[in-house]
């Protein structure tokens, strides 16, 4: 019988893995693991929606609240893309978040949750927001564990969750989610 391995400090990435800002430079690789982590959810059209929901232009002007998380030999093994809300002075909001599908389940994700939830605190932000597709039932279970709250939409679905009809569009609906920090 094996050891467990320990708990990851809150922001702490287990050993050889390294974290740093994105820069336009990762693009490239960021739509690969945008094409290929997700399992092949939406098959081909779901696959370009992810990649053109991240355009370097994330990685221009938000890199200070963005992470890249790489393994020794430098290959991409999760990233998180946030900014401060422009708008609303009180919001962070985590735009897209993705480990590979090998990394999962390590505290990966909650590492890079909690680099971000920091960012926005001493940025002055209380609350971070996020979105995900109604389909992605993996990542509302994550968020939900997470702490965020499900805000109310304009429908539920079959599973009760609210959802936002045609949020980003025609036929993109979404779950929208709210987290105090």
């Amino acid at each position: 019988m094996t050891e467990p391995e320990p708990a990851l400090v809150p922001g702490q990435l287990p050993g050889g893995l390294t974290l740093r800002r994105p820069t336009s430079a990762d693009h490239p690789r960021l739509q690969v693991a945008l094409a290929e982590w997700w399992g092949g959810l939406g098959g081909e059209a779901g696959a370009l929606q992810r990649q053109l929901l991240v355009p370097r232009l994330f990685l221009q002007h938000f890199a200070d609240t963005s992470f890249l998380v790489e393994r020794p030999d430098g290959t991409l093994h999760a990233f998180l893309i946030g900014f401060l809300s422009q708008t609303d002075p009180r919001t962070a909001y985590i735009h897209f978040v993705g480990v590979c599908p090998q990394g999962r389940r390590d505290g990966i994700g909650r590492a890079l949750y909690d680099r971000f939830f920091a960012t926005a605190r001493t940025a002055g932000r209380s609350q971070v927001r996020c979105i995900t597709s109604p389909d992605n039932r993996d990542s509302i279970a994550y968020h939900t564990r997470m702490g965020f709250r499900l805000e109310p939409g304009d429908r539920f679905d079959d599973r009760g969750v609210p959802v936002h009809e045609d949020y980003d569009g025609p036929g993109l609906d979404r779950v929208s989610f709210v987290r105090e920090v």
